[in-house]
């Protein structure tokens, strides 16, 4: 099976994000595997070892990737390519990135397509449902259970806290939400293994792409972090006395009452 995960390079969810020039502070910032892609590299790899065939992980962005990529090759990926855009495309969004991605898949036969349901710094969930329009393939998003049996794939996703079970057919794109898997950590092993299975890094020339043709089709005006939250008030007295000061509150500071 023709197995490829799509891949982003994110924050660590524990970093303290800062703002410089009205664009995030990447200096000293640490970054990890997309918390969602981590559970589509895990399901790819289950996939693959009781399906047979290979792993593929992809990620658009620039030569600072090659970390994380390594890390999914560590996991068990059996390979991966870098598509970096860094010289190529001054600013990007969700449209450009899965014009690229399903530029590079075209001709790749892929089966299975695997990618996180959000990217846990943009959030928007975009990507994956439009590699597979680009691609011409159906996509199930949200998933927490995946079965395949040849070419019949049966998925449980998540809706809202309920399930719905949707029966379809390869080739298929699916997003992973949390719930679907445990994600592995890589072993020793597997990261000195890492060193040596196969690494690809393209640009948009070898895809036969312009800068034109993967222009963003959106612009950031403004990046701002929330308005800190003002310290809670611990009411004491007896119960009467905090009812009476809690309603006070609510009329006067929180003019709700």
């Amino acid at each position: 099976m023709n197995i490829y995960v799509l891949l982003k390079r994110t924050f660590d969810t524990e970093e303290k994000i800062t703002l410089a020039n009205g664009k995030i502070n990447e200096d000293g910032a640490e970054f990890i595997i997309n918390p969602y892609d981590e559970y589509a590299v895990e399901e790819a790899i289950q996939v693959r070892d009781a399906q047979g065939g290979e792993v593929t992980v992809v990620t658009v962005g620039n030569e600072f990737a090659e970390k994380q990529l390594r890390t999914a090759l560590a996991m068990g990926a059996d390979k991966a390519v870098l598509i970096n855009i860094e010289e190529d495309v001054a600013y990007g969004d969700q449209f450009t990135t899965a014009k690229i991605i399903s530029k590079y898949l075209k001709d790749k036969d892929p089966d299975l397509i695997i990618a996180g349901n959000v990217a846990i710094d943009g959030g928007s969930g975009q990507v994956g449902p439009r590699v597979a329009e680009l691609l011409g393939i159906p996509y199930i998003t949200t998933i927490t259970q995946l079965k395949i049996a040849g070419t019949n794939v049966s998925v449980t996703r998540d809706v809202e806290g309920d399930a719905e079970i949707i029966e379809t057919s390869l080739p298929l794109l699916v997003t992973a939400q949390q719930g679907l898997n445990e994600p592995r950590y890589p072993s020793l092993p597997g990261i000195m293994k890492a060193r040596k299975k196969p690494f690809e890094e393209l640009e948009l020339d070898d895809l036969e792409l312009e800068e034109d043709d993967v222009a963003a089709k959106t612009k950031t005006i403004e990046i701002y972090l929330p308005p800190k939250k003002e310290a809670g008030k611990v009411l004491s007295g007896d119960m009467s006395e905090q009812v009476k000061e809690l309603v006070q509150l609510l009329r006067s500071e929180a003019k709700v009452i």
